[in-house]
């Protein structure tokens, strides 16, 4: 139950938070979200912080399936934030990379 405790408050707390603002908004949310998606430079920052968040998770769950630890990731993540594509697209690069390693490795074994 102790680990509920922490993300259930922060979860209250946000839920909290995130209503009481829509409630005193001069706008209705889904007006906000068009207006950000209207111009290209704001929809440009609202898809990449979903693509951040998506490929972030992808890769960390990826890298664990592997048996690598959770900071193997880290740099990727890092160049993510800064440059979004550029880090799952290397990530990628690095694991087929590899991947072509351990299997040369392993042929040249037998």
């Amino acid at each position: 139950m102790k680990s509920v405790a922490l993300p259930l408050i922060a979860l209250l707390a946000f839920t909290g938070y995130t209503v009481s603002v829509m409630l005193s908004a001069e706008q209705s949310l889904i007006d906000f979200g068009i207006s950000l998606m209207s111009r290209p430079d704001t929809a440009q920052v609202v898809i990449d912080l979903y693509l951040l968040t998506l490929a972030g998770v992808w890769m960390y769950k990826d890298a664990r399936s592997r048996g690598q630890s959770a900071l193997s990731v880290l740099p990727y993540l890092l160049i993510t934030a800064v440059f979004v594509s550029i880090g799952p697209l290397l990530y990628l690069v690095v694991r087929g990379l590899r991947s072509h390693a351990s299997g040369v490795v392993s042929s040249q074994q037998a």
